[in-house]
């Protein structure tokens, strides 16, 4: 509650004083809602590394495979990238780069999803036949 409340109220006061800063100077605007990111992701570096020992934790009492548990881990990586990346390229008004990161992201997390899909597709394949 309390990192979610830091990186809240850090990202608000960031937005607040960019939009003030907008007027005069909308490229130092953008700049300095980049920085409120970057700074707010980095409060969660803790909690994110917290988070990922239980999920590898997880993955090892579970008996599942790790090769099965990375591409979900790195797909949803790839999708808060892609979410994050466009959100700042639609703040500086552009719209079509911020579909093209996007895009680019489902591309991306698809690819790293390649080896569950095959697996499943595998498992069903041993069913079926």
């Amino acid at each position: 509650m309390e990192l979610a409340s830091r990186v809240t109220a850090l990202c608000v006061v960031g937005v607040i004083l960019a939009l003030v800063l907008k007027k005069t100077s909308p490229e130092q605007a953008l700049l300095l809602v980049l920085c409120a990111a970057v700074a707010g992701l980095a409060l969660l570096t803790d909690g994110l590394g917290e988070l990922v020992e239980f999920l590898r934790e997880l993955g090892e009492r579970s008996g599942v495979s790790e090769t099965l548990f990375v591409p979900l881990y790195k797909t949803v990586g790839i999708g808060l990238v892609a979410k994050v990346g466009g959100d700042l390229c639609r703040d500086a008004g552009g719209a079509a780069l911020a579909s093209v990161v996007e895009t680019a992201g489902a591309v991306c997390a698809l690819l790293v999803a390649m080896p569950l899909l095959r697996a499943v597709l595998e498992l069903l394949m041993e069913l079926m036949g």
